[in-house]
């Protein structure tokens, strides 16, 4: 066990508070305007971690937090004659089920090659055929117009496996993609190269909370937040005038970008889902999740 004295684990919780505010203080700043951003809500509106959740600081298994009191009022925390500390045996029995899914999905999409190529086609059939007062941005011109995006995506070959983006495609887009992923199979077809499973690391890591360490949960959020870019910057969307400009995947040059960034992110979460896997085996061992 590594034992943090009080001044240790403030400084700690103190700086992850600073890292996660240059995000969270924003996003605050716009709902209290009701402004809306096409790009940065989707980290707190699709993904359901607060705020005031993504802010707060956790040392996750193994470290004992000296004059720590207030953690106890916390889920899944004990006192110990060093301190507090995670209580493992209370988090695994009422998470073992999320703990087990989550190291499984993860395992299985660590151990398949990253298939690129999908070109951000899933924000285009998420808009196909539908009228204008239809569209989820629609506060946000179309950079082709409608009309523009019905022909890119009757001329491509969509081929998105992420169930969670596929369900929000339109029903005419629905029959074009060249999978028809299920929840029931998802084990089996999320992959490395897709940028949502690359930013759905956050969600595994923000439910696997207070065992995942608080600095891993950044990790994933930053990794999340920079992939939303370009998630947006690919999509059918004119965000310009937010400062993004757009990945033209209607272009060669466009989707060769796509294709480039598109495995750099790959390659930055590949760590991130090893560690994630390493905590749900450390908190509730290799041997009971086979």
């Amino acid at each position: 066990m590594e034992v943090l004295s009080r001044a240790e684990w403030h400084e700690l919780r103190d700086a992850h508070v600073a890292r996660m505010r240059r995000f969270t203080g924003p996003h605050q700043e716009r709902k209290l305007r009701k402004e809306k951003h096409p790009v940065m809500d989707f980290l707190f509106t699709y993904y359901s971690h607060r705020p005031v959740r993504l802010e707060r600081w956790h040392p996750g298994p193994g470290v004992v937090l000296e004059d720590a009191a207030e953690y106890l009022e916390f889920p899944h925390y004990k006192a110990t004659p060093e301190g507090v500390t995670l209580d493992v045996e209370s988090f695994v029995g009422q998470r073992a089920k999320t703990l087990e899914f989550v190291q499984g999905l993860l395992t299985a999409t660590l151990s398949r090659p990253a298939r690129l190529g999908c070109f951000g086609l899933h924000e285009w059939a998420m808009v196909y055929r539908q009228q204008p007062e239809e569209v989820r941005h629609n506060a946000w011109p179309l950079r082709l117009g409608s009309g523009g995006t019905d022909q890119v995506v009757e001329a491509s070959r969509i081929q998105c496996g992420h169930f969670d983006a596929f369900r929000f495609f339109t029903r005419p887009a629905r029959p074009r993609n060249a999978l028809q992923p299920t929840r029931d199979e998802q084990l089996l077809n999320e992959q490395p190269g897709c940028l949502h499973a690359n930013m759905d690391l956050f969600k595994w890591a923000y439910k696997l909370e207070p065992a995942t360490p608080s600095d891993l949960v950044a990790d994933c959020f930053e990794l999340a937040a920079d992939v939303r870019e370009l998630d947006m910057q690919a999509s059918p969307y004119d965000l310009a005038g937010l400062g993004y400009p757009p990945v033209r995947i209607e272009t060669p040059e466009g989707r060769a970008e796509y294709v480039r960034r598109q495995a750099e992110f790959a390659e930055q979460a590949r760590p991130l889902r090893e560690r994630l896997i390493f905590v749900c085996q450390s908190i509730h061992g290799v041997t009971s999740l086979r």
